[in-house]
């Protein structure tokens, strides 16, 4: 019998736990309670455990293994909170909420011997639980993750297999960046040339922004409407949701390359932007364009459930709009004192278009005041402007980009890969970052509803590379925003027996 680890090494660390002597030995005798609401959570740990296990955890009333909806637990637990209780003979796992569940089945997964993860059978092996009683629930409702797949494409297949590792550090949200000038990757029936023209460019830039040097290698892709409900669904039925971003008004040279009418110069022939940096050519803001938003939307929304849209709205240069007749025309029409108000009543426009709808508009902020009010707000570029969002009423995304940007490099070792120029963001860096500023007060404080990585794939082409840039930093944000403060040296601590974890499922981290 192994010697009695600390369910304290878990990540994110759990809210309570209370260690028991002994262990519960799941085998093939072992069967599962399930309680009424709980199937979809008994498929999810059945699927996750098989490969390597071989386990079925067959059905039975009087199985040893019990998952059990609690709703008396809800209102000290809310929607994603739980109870695991181990003992020798028998384990229960309640939550308030099916949600609960998917999250403690995750904590059951970190639990076993790190085998346990492996997708290819793992012999004879002891599959043990150790006894102990945690209590758990998230200091954030939002811990989240972007992936930008419009810069680099990548198939379907790693994405699911993105979410699954999301879903084993409690990670709910997967912000899925789509469109860029760089290339169109979601499919929209009535504009088909998005994808057919803009979801291809003939070259990319080698170099930083600037440098002028390219690859001189065509790049290209989109996923299919099939590909992408079915992963949603996937990442649903592990607890994440995924939320797309569709950029507007500017990063949209891609779409401008499908559709030149949607521009300020519907007479101009442009490419698909091989080039990284910020694009001078935006949306026009005639009515098609605004058509054109909505017929793209429309479809958004049929494949996405997700109650927030991402729209983008930063880095929009208004030059094309100060030159255009067609657009100081519009300002004038619509009472704005010049062209450059037209990035603020644009994106009201198509945001009360959601809202309308029941979605919530999300929007990168560069002050975290120039945003419509009914914009949920990601603050990336000052702490202090998730503070500046948060008084004036906007729920904030703190993304502060020298904390939460995995592109950046990791250490200053001459020897990493090609990175975003820029600050080293280490790990610590990242375990530090409180979403919550120091100085809010308790009402601005609740309106930060918490943080989320970003990886922009300017210099990252592959999987392997992305989960080198990814793991452990995400391990230290999926810690701060489940966990809240914890000791660096406690995290260091768990962090070296969950390395064990990243390396059975096969992830390439950084070491």
């Amino acid at each position: 019998m192994p010697a009695h680890p600390s369910a304290i090494t878990l990540v994110p660390r759990p809210t309570k736990t209370v260690p028991r002597p002994g262990y519960f030995t799941l085998d093939d005798d072992t069967a599962l309670n399930i309680g009424a609401g709980t199937e979809p959570a008994a498929e999810l740990l059945r699927t996750l455990l098989a490969p390597a296990t071989g386990l079925a955890l067959r059905p039975s009333p009087s199985g040893q293994l019990k998952l059990a909806i609690d709703s008396g637990l809800g209102g000290s637990l809310g929607d994603e909170g739980y109870v695991l209780t181990i003992a020798p003979d028998a384990a229960l796992l309640r939550a308030a909420h099916l949600t609960g569940l998917l999250r403690g089945i995750q904590t059951i997964r970190q639990l076993l011997p790190p085998q346990a993860l492996s997708e290819t059978p793992q012999g004879d092996i002891p599959w043990l639980l150790p006894c102990s009683e945690i209590t758990d629930q998230p200091r954030h409702p939002w811990r989240g993750a972007m992936l930008d797949v419009a810069r680099h494409f990548q198939p379907v297949s790693y994405l699911r297999r993105y979410v699954d590792v999301l879903a084993l550090h409690k990670i709910n949200v997967f912000h899925l960046h789509l469109t860029d000038d760089q290339g169109w990757r979601m499919p929209v029936a009535a504009r088909p040339k998005l994808t057919e023209i803009g979801g291809h460019r003939a070259e990319s830039q080698t170099g930083p922004a600037g440098s002028g040097t390219y690859d001189g290698v065509p790049h290209g892709g989109a996923y299919t409407r099939a590909e992408l409900a079915g992963l949603v669904r996937y990442a649903a039925a592990r607890g994440v949701t995924v939320m797309p971003e569709i950029e507007m008004p500017g990063h949209v040279r891609a779409a401008l390359a499908a559709y030149p009418s949607l521009g300020n110069h519907p007479e101009r022939t442009l490419d698909v932007w091989t080039r990284w940096g910020v694009c001078d050519s935006v949306l026009g803001v005639h009515d098609e364009v605004l058509d054109f938003c909505r017929t793209v939307l429309e479809e958004v929304m049929d494949v996405f459930p997700s109650p927030y849209i991402h729209l983008g709205g930063e880095e929009c240069p208004t030059a094309e709009w100060t030159h255009s007749v067609a657009a100081r025309e519009r300002a004038v029409a619509e009472g704005l004192p010049n062209a450059e108000a037209l990035h603020c009543w644009f994106l009201g426009q198509i945001g009360d278009f959601l809202v309308r709808r029941g979605r919530r508009p999300v929007g990168w902020a560069e002050t975290g005041a120039e945003l419509p009010l009914d914009f949920t707000v990601m603050t990336w570029r000052d702490p202090s402007h998730t503070l500046t969002a948060a008084r004036r009423g906007h729920p904030v995304i703190n993304a502060h980009h020298r904390a939460t940007y995995l592109d950046y490099a990791q250490s200053d070792d001459p020897h990493e890969p090609p990175a975003q120029p820029g600050t080293v963001v280490d790990l610590r860096a990242v375990h530090a970052h409180d979403p919550v500023p120091e100085d809010a007060d308790a009402e601005a404080a609740g309106r930060v509803l918490g943080t989320q990585s970003q990886l922009w794939t300017e210099f990252v082409t592959t999987p392997a590379h992305i989960e080198y840039l990814t793991y452990p930093r995400l391990c230290a944000l999926a810690d701060r925003g489940w966990s809240g403060a914890t000791d660096w040296a406690d995290f260091r601590s768990r962090l070296g027996e969950h390395t064990t974890r990243l390396d059975a499922l096969g992830i390439n981290r950084h070491p």
